[in-house]
């Protein structure tokens, strides 16, 4: 029962693209302005829930209602069209779970196949076939057979506001002003970014409309138009990330739609249909499919439950993960600088634009000794080099000769060199060797950090350097790609995965044993915490190391759910879910942990607004970050005052915030203390 009630409240909230069951109680009350179109709703998401349970569907993913909001929508169109009784009541169940087909094998093609949402395509398709079969069910009362209550609001409001709030309420099969104020009212309190965008959607399609029908009053009273609104709140708000190109892109996109609603609208009217939501689903599929294919960097890749989760989490993410999957480690040891980076000013350009040279200078800046006239006066000259990752030799030029100081070999650009094919999927081109310096041989395989030879000067190379580039192709000097490095000390700061600029002295870390084990989480441990405010216990917690479907682990309290993980030399806390406070805490004091210690070692961070803000603050925090996302900045700095305390400093220029946290590594696994500000979790002995 709990989880038909579960999937029942999430099918409304997924209408309006959420996933919160208050919300869809919220909206299941609504729609009781009409007991029949509600009943009917709610027979269909009950009848494909349970049909789905007899073919053993998960439980949980068909409470979540992305399976059943579709049937719930042919639900609410039976109930306007027809009064119910038993004859409707099996027709209804019968579409539900007819409507629940369709969304399973329309999901499977456009999720494998295409890359894009169902949207409500299902509702679409399973109520034109109904509405088009209702020409013959005559005898069981259409739609002006039995009495639409409506609200006594449309008097009192202007043309404008009622053509908008009807219109809101007729996503629901309820063409009411009072139900459209409801509607209006939840999404406001749950999301300011998706009401601007049904404000922005409704009136500008509109707007239009009216302007090329010669009457914004014929405009305003169709109703059709809550098509308009649910173009902008998917495109402005949910598939793309919410800010000023957005909310343009979904207004564009609702002006396309006014001729495409009025072209649907004439013709379907020859079949005795309504439009219902096609020229939504058209136009957002058009729009979201023709975004894929230009790579458009604001697809939303990670929808969350809100909007502004969703852009709070992507503008985050922005700040904590600056480097690629396609990671290399340092090709050296010690301390050498960034000579020439990507895009650089000598050769680093167009296709070969992604590539790095490294030298080594003294504390003046200086390559060299003496004058620099002679291959051995430059330091980084005959220094090891090292492979950057594991995989196989596949390609190896080591009989070239070195070029004087003042010459080029302009013939052969990449001098020796060393091709390691990485099992990830690309290559990479190590260059400039010096001549019969090369230890590996084409076939063999190199782990990280093995030598591979010695830095020389051979090929198009002014001093002595390492160049090192990452390529799709295995041909020497192919076009390279992107690429970033791991766990390195740059200007006294640790770098997790980034790309060091240019001129900056770099220095790759080695891995601590010590840490790495004590941030090893074994699955079904339990940590437990005191939670204390100003010296004084006010709780307790208990957090139980579990493992999601898709292999993250988590901490779970039965409140919320903190996922981390180990990347490349580094521990993450990944993200928090839920309503537990203390794991915020938790995340404020340590959001990523570098598995190397060097005293004193500093690294920096950013943190999401809901991990350091509430109510009012974070939620006008987010709306105004959708208009410059430079608002959403939170950052924190972390330092290594020992090997087991950890002190960092939480900032945020918009709200003049500074918060200083401590957190004390236990002698075995896990955390002894974390303080945030007042606030202290304090390990239970076991």
């Amino acid at each position: 029962m709990r989880g038909n009630l579960k999937s029942l409240c999430n099918s409304f909230s997924g209408i309006f693209f959420l996933n919160s069951p208050l919300v869809g109680a919220a909206l299941l009350a609504a729609t009781f302005i009409n007991p029949n179109v509600s009943i009917a709703g709610i027979i269909a998401v009950l009848a494909a829930y349970l049909f789905a349970r007899f073919l053993k569907g998960e439980k949980e993913f068909l409470a979540s209602g992305f399976y059943t909001y579709n049937p719930l929508l042919v639900g609410l169109s039976i109930g306007y069209l027809f009064k119910i009784n038993l004859v409707i009541i099996l027709l209804v169940m019968s579409l539900g779970i007819f409507t629940f087909v369709i969304s399973s094998f329309l999901y499977n093609i456009f999720s494998q196949h295409l890359k894009l949402p169902i949207l409500s395509l299902p509702f679409a398709i399973a109520s034109s076939i109904t509405y088009l079969a209702a020409n013959k069910y005559s005898h069981l009362l259409g739609a002006n057979g039995y009495p639409h209550l409506n609200s006594s609001l449309d008097a009192y409001l202007p043309l404008w506001m009622n053509g908008y709030l009807k219109s809101f309420g007729a996503i629901l099969f309820l063409p009411d002003s009072l139900v459209g104020l409801v509607l209006a009212l939840v999404i406001f309190m749950i999301s300011r970014i998706l009401f601007l965008l049904t404000l922005t959607g409704y009136f500008s399609g509109t707007l239009v409309a009216g302007l090329m029908a010669g009457s914004f009053e014929q405009a305003f009273l169709n109703t059709n138009h809550f098509n308009y609104i649910l173009i902008a709140m998917s495109l402005g708000g949910i598939f793309l990330i919410p800010g000023p190109k957005s909310y343009l892109l979904s207004t564009v996109a609702v002006i396309m739609a006014a001729v495409l609603l009025d072209s649907v609208q004439a013709f379907w009217s020859l079949y005795g249909l309504p439009v219902f939501t096609l020229p939504f689903i058209l136009v957002a599929l058009l729009f979201i499919y023709v975004l894929r294919i230009f790579k458009y960097p604001l697809v939303a890749d990670n929808i969350q439950a809100t909007p502004e989760e969703t852009l709070d989490h992507y503008l985050t993410d922005l700040q904590r993960y600056k480097g690629s999957l396609t990671t290399l480690a340092l090709p050296f040891s010690g301390k050498w600088t960034v000579w020439q980076g990507f895009d650089g000013g000598r050769t680093h350009k167009g296709a070969w634009r992604h590539a790095c040279d490294f030298i080594i200078t003294d504390s003046a800046g200086k390559a060299h000794r003496n004058e620099g006239g002679r291959l051995e006066d430059y330091y980084a000259y005959g220094k090891p080099v090292l492979s950057p990752v594991r995989g196989r030799i596949f390609k190896v030029v080591d009989s070239l000769p070195d070029n004087p100081i003042g010459c080029v070999d302009q013939v052969n650009n990449w001098g020796n060199l060393v091709i390691i094919q990485d099992p990830r999927g690309f290559f990479v081109e190590l260059s400039h060797f010096a001549k019969d310096s090369i230890k590996v041989r084409e076939g063999g395989w190199v782990e990280r950090g093995d030598i591979l030879g010695r830095c020389g000067n051979s090929g198009y190379s002014a001093q002595p350097h390492i160049h090192i580039q990452v390529q799709a192709s295995e041909t020497i000097g192919a076009h390279t790609l992107p690429f970033s490095f791991i766990g390195y000390l740059s200007n006294g700061k640790y770098h997790a995965n980034e790309l060091p600029e240019e001129n900056h002295a770099v220095e790759p870390l080695l891995s601590d044993d010590k840490l790495d084990f004590a941030t090893s989480f074994a699955l079904d441990t339990c940590l437990r915490y005191e939670v204390l405010r100003d010296g004084e216990k006010i709780d307790e917690v208990r957090w139980v190391v579990r493992m999601s479907a898709d292999g993250t682990f988590y901490f779970d309290s039965g409140k919320g759910k903190l996922y981390f993980g180990k990347h490349e030399g580094t521990f993450y806390l990944y993200r928090h879910d839920g309503s537990d406070p203390y794991m915020k805490i938790l995340f404020q004091a340590l959001p990523r942990l570098p598995l190397t210690y060097k005293p004193g070692m500093l690294w920096e961070d950013s943190l999401t607004v809901d991990s350091v803000a509430g109510g009012f603050q974070k939620s006008l925090a987010l709306f105004l970050s959708s208009f410059n996302h430079d608002l959403n900045r939170v950052s924190a700095e972390y330092r290594y005052e020992n090997r087991k305390k950890i002190t960092g400093n939480i900032r945020s220029n918009l709200w003049k915030l500074s918060r200083k946290t401590v957190l004390e590594m236990d002698e075995a696994v896990g955390f002894k203390s974390i303080r945030v500000g007042n606030m202290e979790l304090r390990k239970i002995a076991d």
